[in-house]
């Protein structure tokens, strides 16, 4: 198969489709690879290295859409992007389709077949190729968290550790699934108070072990949520409904109520966010403030430290990527359920429930 890999074009975003040694890997295999140029040049993944891979160099995106039977991207394609997609071809990477009916629109008159990262499944259940992001963006939702609580990044102030006679920082977490966990990891590293509230009895199970009772785990009712919200300098939004848009579970009516200099990081803000006060930013001007409160809502976290978070996805998506440009999609899907779970998109149609549901649209069968 001929795997495309164009250059990231969202703001800010370094993090490539496929890093050197996936294209050795694809290339030993008797695939062929067409690289953007300069695709992995601001993480130090040189063109020189991806032709020394196997992967021809191409300065012409046009070509590279136009030639390559799968494009294998990190982020959703951008209006320019979808535009030169076509009917047989496949999209690999993250869509996150349900709160965008734009994309979504350009993507079914497109007539490609879009594969979506985050619907991906695997056999226990879980999301394989969101996960290694969702690790990233955890962990570094405490970091830029405790950036924006200092007064000069319009914070209250806060050291998350405190000092000694000083009480440390208050971190609520809304959900302890992978994003939620790792947070709490390293928000109690940082010696934050930590609280974290899921609706899982499970989860908080795992965690109240994992942290030897450190951490308070507390059952996400609407009146826990908003009492650890009010109570919190921190709070980072870790909730996610697979393909589907993100339930917004602190009100507006709430945030008025937040200390003034508290803040709040939606790391669900790919699905649409978690909080009512919350919209889009980029890492160009990742803040704003509702209320006294500060909102940082940036929607690819990982493309901060992309040169990590490249690695992390690749060493989840190339096993599919593999079996896919073996087989093809269809047979890949065929055969393999979970591969089948990522399809969000084909022939025009909606394939994913979640994402038809979503859109008010009808869900169309792969078969």
């Amino acid at each position: 198969m001929l795997i495309g890999v164009p250059k990231e074009v969202k703001v800010h975003e370094y993090r490539v489709g496929l890093v050197p040694a996936s294209v050795r890997e694809l290339t030993t295999s008797g695939h062929a690879v067409m690289v953007g140029a300069g695709a992995g040049a601001a993480i130090g993944f040189t063109d020189r290295m991806y032709e020394e891979a196997g992967a021809q160099v191409i300065d012409d995106v046009a070509r590279i859409f136009a030639e390559a039977e799968m494009i294998v991207k990190v982020k959703e394609p951008q209006p320019a992007e979808w535009a030169r997609l076509r009917e047989g071809q496949v999209l690999f990477t993250y869509l996150h389709l349900a709160p965008d009916r734009e994309q979504t629109t350009g993507l079914m008159s497109s007539g490609a077949t879009a594969i979506a990262y985050e619907t991906v499944t695997n056999p226990q259940g879980g999301l394989p190729l969101l996960a290694p992001m969702s690790e990233v963006a955890g962990r570094m939702a405490v970091q830029v968290g405790a950036r924006c609580l200092e007064k000069e990044a319009g914070g209250a102030g806060v050291l998350l550790s405190g000092v000694p006679g000083v009480q440390p920082g208050r971190v609520t977490i809304i959900g302890g699934g992978v994003v939620g966990s790792n947070a709490a990891r390293i928000a109690q590293g940082m010696r934050a108070q930590v609280t974290v509230l899921d609706r899982s009895l499970r989860a908080l199970e795992a965690l109240d072990i994992e942290f030897k009772g450190t951490v308070e785990t507390i059952f996400a009712t609407s009146d826990a949520v908003e009492r650890a919200v009010l109570q919190a300098d921190l709070v980072i939004g870790a909730v996610l409904v697979p393909g589907a848009a993100a339930p917004k579970l602190v009100s507006h009516a709430t945030v008025t109520k937040m200390r003034q200099g508290s803040v709040l990081v939606d790391v669900a803000i790919d699905q649409g966010g978690c909080f009512e006060t919350s919209r889009p930013t980029t890492h160009a001007d990742p803040t704003y403030v509702v209320d006294g409160v500060v909102h940082y809502c940036v929607t690819n976290m990982p493309g901060a430290v992309a040169r990590t978070s490249a690695v992390a996805l690749n060493n989840a998506t190339l096993p599919f990527v593999a079996e896919i440009a073996a087989k093809g999609w269809r047979q890949a899907a065929a055969e393999n359920r979970h591969i089948a779970a990522g399809v969000n998109v084909h022939a025009g149609k909606i394939t994913h429930r979640a994402v038809a549901e979503a859109m008010g649209l009808p869900l169309a069968s792969l078969h």
